[in-house]
């Protein structure tokens, strides 16, 4: 089986903007914490949105080419698991 491996980048100045990059491709991924952080969706990026144990979150994509959709949900899950919430329900819609 073919695992992904991702990485982390954390943000120095705020805790919740976190972006999840694909170590082997061009995938990035933008954390949002929806209820500090100004999220202004992009037409041309993909959104999902998630709670995590009462935080809503948003996450979009940067310069996605729209390649391999399925690498984005793989990369959300593995966020989940990294804040230790495996069951993590990720949505297509902003839940606000």
């Amino acid at each position: 089986m073919d695992h992904s491996v991702f990485l982390l980048v954390k943000d120095p100045h705020n805790n919740c903007q976190d972006v999840i990059r694909h170590r082997d491709g061009s995938l990035r991924i933008r954390v949002y914490c929806l209820g500090t952080d100004k999220f202004d969706p992009q037409e041309d990026e993909l959104q999902f949105y998630a709670n995590d144990n009462g935080d809503l979150l948003a996450f979009e994509t940067t310069e996605y080419d729209g390649n391999d959709p399925l690498l984005v949900i793989e990369a959300i899950r593995w966020y989940a698991e990294y804040l230790r919430n495996p069951k993590m329900e990720i949505l297509a819609e902003d839940p606000r």
